[in-house]
């Protein structure tokens, strides 16, 4: 199974010291040695790295280590294939632009008998599952909605509706996200942490490597990882229910709804 590295904060924040710590389960504390790839929202603007090798032997993701990127939104993904060769356009996550915004998708699990949804104006450039669903989704996004609506619960109302039709088809914990809203829905396992003053200091479980967050951070920041399994060891990470879906906006969690 592949892992899941999530993040939204009220100000524009690094993800280094996280990232550090899940490329390390890429090959080296970890299985998921077929790929990695991460998102980065800054405005409306959009960059992403991909790299098709183990992500602890990345040249890319060493690059990505020490190069300060400040976002308000981060999605990241290493992977363990199981649908799909190992290859650049099998790595998550996945982008797809939609209303004048750039969406981006990544999932862990399988989806058993996702291809014979039929796809309309998206379709996916590599052959994972992942993607197909991706694709199924912003379809019916932009079925629903031709134009993009005014206010947000009815997007979230479709949104939640059609992550848990996909959930049944198997394993579906995902982090999905437009310029401003990070969407999750666990199937099986995910977690998250809030980050706000008083900061304290927080060590990875998968590398020698702690931080201050005190010394990094303003009075008025607030900050939300998710990930697929705790990063740190000394931080109280809460673990979501199986069927979770929620939205976090600008570092807090705002929605939350179980099955």
């Amino acid at each position: 199974m592949c892992e899941l590295l999530g993040m939204s904060a009220n100000v524009a924040t690094d993800i280094c010291f996280s990232f550090s710590g899940l490329v390390k389960r890429g090959g080296e504390t970890g299985v998921h040695k077929d790929g990695w790839g991460i998102a980065f929202y800054e405005g409306k603007g959009y960059r992403s790295f991909h790299d098709p090798v183990a992500s602890a032997n990345s040249e890319v993701a060493k690059f990505i280590q020490h190069y300060s990127i400040k976002s308000t939104q981060v999605i990241c993904h290493i992977r363990k294939a199981n649908r799909g060769r190992v290859c650049l356009e099998n790595t998550h996550p996945f982008s797809r632009e939609l209303w004048g915004q750039v969406w981006s998708f990544a999932h862990n699990g399988q989806l058993k008998g996702i291809k014979n949804k039929p796809l309309k104006r998206y379709l996916p450039v590599g052959t994972t599952d992942s993607e197909y669903a991706f694709c199924w989704i912003l379809d019916r996004l932009s079925e629903k909605f031709p134009t993009k609506p005014n206010g947000t619960a009815q997007l979230r109302k479709v949104i939640e509706e059609t992550f848990r039709e996909l959930a049944t088809h198997g394993v579906f914990n995902v982090l999905m996200g437009d310029a401003n809203h990070l969407y999750s829905y666990c199937s099986t396992k995910l977690s998250w942490l809030t980050r706000r003053a008083p900061f304290e200091q927080a060590r990875l479980v998968d590398a020698e490597m702690s931080v201050d967050f005190q010394q990094e951070t303003s009075k008025t920041d607030v900050v939300t990882v998710i990930a697929t399994q705790p990063l740190t060891s000394n931080e109280n990470w809460t673990t979501m229910a199986n069927g979770e879906f929620s939205i976090f906006l600008r570092g807090k969690k705002h929605v939350t709804s179980l099955a």
